[in-house]
């Protein structure tokens, strides 16, 4: 067996995680309002994802209790997507993706309730220590502070609808879930175009699309169907650890991009180890307790 026939899958996996850690950066990139960026990357996303669920024929049926379950987490989706990129926005990726980090925190608050389990007292304590490492990074500079708010809530949201399709997993595939939940997400954000001006769209220069459809069908379709596929060969513990280093991706690629504004205190990387920490020791413990 050859070494890529070996480890094929996992350097896909590492890819896929570059491509998720790349969203952050390529937010900044784009001059685009974050309302209409979201618009572009959903609405493109869905065509992309659109074309391999029919390419494959895969049947599009899905249970008529769930699709009201599918708007709300849809509506969610747009919200988290919208805040992220206004997070990075008003503050820089390395804030924005340190503090998103928090979403272990909010899983944690929101997994018991919806799973009808116990809280688990690990993902408490694991949750307050990555507080005090949010409040040493917010209290680095207050510049960042609103940005540091929109992240957290941001998080919140991100956290939210991952446990809400932890529950729709049961009764639906996943590609129909994230199909459906995009194609809401899309039909809601055109809806509200009325009431924002789309002019800035117009003024879009060639580097600057290419840049959304990167966006859209790399780090969103591709990203998202490849990260199934590899399910099929790598344990989710592994993914999991894995998808954990996406702001050390996002982090670095930002540094190396922008220097001057992205480097930060050694008080900041400091406080994202800390959080770093307790997210690899989550996933630990959740395996070792198969929770």
């Amino acid at each position: 067996m050859t070494f890529w026939e070996k480890y094929h899958n996992f350097i896909l996996l590492h890819f896929i995680v570059l491509l998720f850690g790349l969203t952050g950066v390529l937010g900044k990139l784009i001059d685009l309002n974050s309302y209409l960026l979201v618009w572009s990357r959903i609405g493109i996303a869905v065509i992309g994802i659109a074309v391999y669920l029919l390419s494959s024929k895969t049947n599009l049926k899905v249970d008529l209790k769930l699709i009201p379950k599918l708007i709300f987490a849809g509506i969610i989706i747009a919200l988290h997507w919208i805040t992220f990129f206004e997070a990075i926005k008003i503050s820089n990726v390395s804030v924005a993706l340190a503090t998103f980090s928090s979403s272990t925190l909010f899983t944690a608050l929101l997994e018991p309730f919806y799973n009808k389990r116990k809280v688990v007292l690990y993902e408490v304590i694991l949750g307050v220590i990555i507080i005090f490492a949010i409040l040493l990074i917010f209290n680095i500079d207050f510049s960042y502070k609103k940005g540091i708010l929109m992240s957290l809530f941001s998080s919140f949201l991100a956290s939210w609808f991952t446990v809400l399709n932890g529950s729709f997993i049961k009764v639906a595939s996943a590609k129909l879930i994230s199909f459906y939940e995009l194609l809401t997400a899309f039909v809601l954000l055109s809806i509200g175009l009325v009431f924002i001006s789309t002019a800035p769209l117009l003024e879009l220069t060639t580097i600057k699309i290419g840049y959304i459809l990167i966006l859209a069908l790399l780090c969103t379709s591709f990203a998202f169907i490849a990260s199934i596929s590899i399910m099929k060969t790598i344990s989710a513990y592994t993914v999991t650890m894995t998808i954990n280093l996406e702001p050390i991706y996002s982090i670095l690629l930002a540094i190396i991009i922008w220097p001057m504004t992205e480097r930060m205190p050694p008080l900041f990387y400091f406080s994202f180890s800390i959080i770093l920490i307790c997210l690899f020791l989550n996933a630990y413990l959740k395996k070792k307790n198969r929770i």
